[in-house]
């Protein structure tokens, strides 16, 4: 009979993703196998890292090791995570990295916890018994008993995670930060009182991910993949139209203050993709949502009739030149020129720039231990460089993301890197606003 584990298939997924895209195999399970620590270690031991979790009558709590389970009468020291779902159906997670001193003997598993002195946790596998200091329970936001009798206890081992202890922090702090980030982007008002909502333009090669980003975005708030910008990998822009996004807090949630404006794709032919000569019209708000472009005619001001200029709230407020990362250093010279050429515009009407880089490998090496910064340490220097040359902006508003495509469920580590992006844009076109003269302030003059 094939053994499986008590564990939902959200609750694996979650496990699995906390780890950084790792798989699950069942070695143990105290139902099915004796309830000895002999058999668990026969079982577990040598075998690379492993999961131990405990199913209790409402909670699920668990120990990630990764080091090798350890062997009978053994203690060794061990890098450790903590983690609980507070319903045994629920795939809300709280997690804690800790340092550990592991034991075993011929009735106990035995975790002490060297972060924090005096903590530990123990499993009696023939009494069915799980120890917890009170600490521990209110750090993983569990309210039972200091010994609790539970269900089943099963062990893992844990394939595919990466044998770094940094990257494993890293991985259980992500959520916290993701929420962070999240409260500021909920909590951001546009800087002054002369515009209620910041108008951000992605302009950029054709493919380089633009309506991948707002997609992305909008998935990473929903907490799903959404597909409402059109996107595909033809060599001619999928995008034809200007389209103005807004952006909701999630399903039915409140608009958020800011708006992302899709372009149509930079093309090195001269008579296809985006004209360039569009983008002061662009820049300066005069173009309206669904606009048809049109890369053998450019826009004329005859084009829009306005009484009287577009006001700064219709304007753009921070340009994003969104690059394809594994590209930048293949850029052709016409394509660098258009980029120029554009970077000029944006200058000449002052407004905020960031580049973002996208379709970035490695997610987790690319913001340091706190979520702030890059690391000086990215793989990435040479076109996070060249960008930098290229566009003359500080390194601080040189963002990477990874774009979601088709999953079905979203990552902490993407959303991170998401909504830092984002931020950071909103910073920018602050930036801008704060930077404007007095008459436009007053007058809302034209540019």
């Amino acid at each position: 009979m094939e053994v499986t584990t008590r564990l939902t298939w959200i609750q694996e997924k979650v496990l699995e993703k906390l780890l950084g895209n790792t798989s699950l195999t069942l070695l143990y399970k105290s139902g099915v196998h004796e309830l000895c620590t002999l058999d668990m270690t026969k079982r577990c031991s040598h075998q690379g890292s492993t999961m131990t979790v405990v199913h209790l009558e409402q909670d699920v709590m668990g120990i990630f090791m990764l080091e090798h389970f350890p062997v009978l009468h053994s203690e060794k020291l061990g890098t450790c995570v903590l983690f609980a779902f507070k319903n045994s159906d629920s795939a809300e997670i709280s997690a804690l990295f800790f340092n550990a001193q592991v034991e075993i003997n011929a009735s106990q598993l035995k975790f002490l916890l060297l972060d924090h002195r005096g903590l530990s946790i123990t499993v009696t596998p023939s009494k069915h018994k799980l120890h917890m200091n009170s600490e521990v329970m209110q750090k993983l936001k569990l309210n039972l008993k200091s010994v609790s009798e539970y269900l089943e206890c099963e062990i893992f081992r844990v394939d595919g995670i990466k044998d770094d202890p940094g990257f494993i922090k890293k991985m259980v702090n992500v959520k916290q930060h993701r929420k962070r980030f999240l409260s500021a982007l909920r909590a951001y008002k546009p800087s002054g009182d002369e515009v209620s909502e910041v108008c951000i333009l992605l302009v950029g090669p054709v493919g380089s991910g633009k309506s991948s980003f707002f997609n992305s975005v909008k998935s990473a708030f929903y907490c799903h993949y959404t597909h409402q910008a059109a996107v595909g990998s033809d060599d001619t822009s999928i995008t034809k139209q200007y389209r103005i996004y807004s952006v909701k807090d999630g399903e039915g949630g409140e608009t958020l203050p800011f708006m992302l404006c899709d372009s149509m794709g930079l093309d090195e032919r001269d008579e296809a993709g985006l004209c360039i000569d569009d983008i002061p019209h662009i820049l300066k708000g005069c173009v309206p949502d669904r606009y048809q472009f049109d890369p053998c005619k450019p826009i004329k001001p005859r084009h829009f009739t306005y009484a009287k200029p577009p006001p700064l709230k219709d304007r753009i407020h921070c340009v994003a030149y969104v690059l394809n990362i594994n590209s930048v250093n293949t850029l052709s010279d016409k394509m660098v020129a258009k980029l120029k050429k554009i970077h000029k515009d944006v200058v000449d009407c002052g407004v905020g720039q960031v580049a973002l880089l996208t379709n970035v490998d490695n997610c987790d090496e690319v913001l340091d231990d706190c979520f702030l910064n890059m690391t000086e340490s990215v793989t990435s220097q040479s076109q996070v460089k060249k960008v930098q040359n290229m566009f003359n902006i500080p390194i601080a508003n040189i963002l990477m993301v990874s774009n979601y495509a088709s999953e079905r469920v979203t990552n902490p580590m993407k959303d991170a890197l998401i909504f830092a992006a984002l931020r950071q844009m909103l910073r920018a076109a602050d930036d801008y606003l704060e930077d404007l003269p007095l008459e436009e302030t007053s007058n809302l003059a034209p540019l």
